[in-house]
């Protein structure tokens, strides 16, 4: 059997958020971005030295994620990773095209260009994130940027829509397309969009929206080098 390389996760400070929310997020991040892998199990104990925290946050943290279906509970050994079908992934890829596409190309037209600047050192740290092959930081930027994007639509249920099938989602192969060096497109794709915004280049702001959701889907299909 093969041994099971430990997820690289962030220590986390006695400070607010709590350990339970921080943890939860973080081992959200590990999820989506593989370091945690399909079929395994993970126990409390096991990581909760990785948080430099009691393995009570942790456990609590793995239940809340029992309840977004991203880990099932293996009775007296902790909690196995959930596959997501190939299938799954091609779904969740169309609804977030039908979202996210016509939703950024009319921000060329309505949204601030002071929003828009807010939001380019979210957009640095991803690509700062995918230089150092810190995959965790990478999809944790991701988010803050792909959600804060979509907030200045000012539709809420819209947000909490893409939020969700993003925490459905696995991308595998972030690690793969990492050590081949290729992440780092996808990455900069986050600053061509911003230019492409604050420009009002709406044909440039479908292109690169379209192709960045080409890139997600390249990144699930990638999992099968992992």
């Amino acid at each position: 059997m093969t041994p099971q390389r430990p997820p690289v996760l962030p220590a986390l400070g006695a400070r607010a958020p709590s350990y339970r929310e921080r943890v939860v997020d973080v081992l959200r991040a590990a999820l989506i971005a593989g370091e945690l892998l399909p079929g395994e199990v993970y126990s409390a104990p096991a990581l909760a030295p990785r948080f430099g925290v009691s393995a009570t946050p942790v456990r609590e943290a793995m239940l809340e994620l029992v309840k977004e279906g991203m880990v099932e509970i293996v009775p007296n050994k902790g909690f196995r990773v959930t596959e997501v079908s190939e299938r799954q992934l091609d779904e969740y890829t169309h609804v977030r095209s039908l979202i996210e596409i016509p939703t950024t190309v009319g921000l060329t037209a309505t949204a601030d260009p002071d929003d828009l600047e807010r939001l380019r050192p979210v957009a640095r740290e991803i690509v700062t994130s995918a230089a150092r092959g810190d995959l965790i930081a990478y999809v944790e930027a991701d988010l803050r940027f792909h959600l804060g994007l979509l907030s200045l639509a000012g539709n809420g249920h819209l947000v909490e829509v893409v939020r969700d099938l993003r925490r459905r989602s696995r991308l595998y192969g972030l690690t793969a397309l990492a050590r081949a060096g290729r992440l780092d497109a996808s990455a900069e794709e986050h600053l061509e969009l911003l230019d492409a915004l604050l420009a009002r280049d709406e044909e440039a702001v479908r292109e690169v929206t379209t192709r960045h959701l080409g890139h997600v889907r390249g990144i699930w299909a990638a999992r099968r080098t992992h």
